[in-house]
């Protein structure tokens, strides 16, 4: 069975926890790199959930390798301070919905 993985700063890891998420912590965008990597080789990884802000670091070799693999999926998770600090949540979700599977959704409530 796969497992899914929260790589994320420390701040934020016990929430994953709580939740009973497997959390790999991350100090510096560098170490998270190299975790993701060892991550993505790993075969128990099903979904690789990886803080924003690490995320926006990673090279762009690294980014290809993403693109192009089946399985691990990874994907990005907002990060504390950009909830808080970034604009209109809709729009906020919008973008991140766009990024992950390349269209535009309005989000609305009915």
């Amino acid at each position: 069975m796969y497992k899914v993985i929260v790589l994320t700063d420390p701040e934020s890891a016990d929430g994953f926890r709580l939740a009973g998420i497997d959390v790999v912590e991350a100090l510096t965008p560098e170490d998270a790199r190299k975790t993701l990597i060892s991550l993505m080789n790993d075969d128990k990884s099903g979904i690789i959930a990886v803080n924003e802000d690490f995320m926006e670091a990673i090279d762009e070799r690294t980014r290809e390798k993403i693109d192009k693999i089946y399985r691990p999926i990874v994907i990005p998770i907002p990060s504390k301070k950009k909830v808080e600090i970034s604009e209109e949540r809709r729009e906020y979700l919008a973008s991140l919905i766009r990024r992950a599977i390349g269209f535009d959704i309005k989000l609305s409530r009915e």
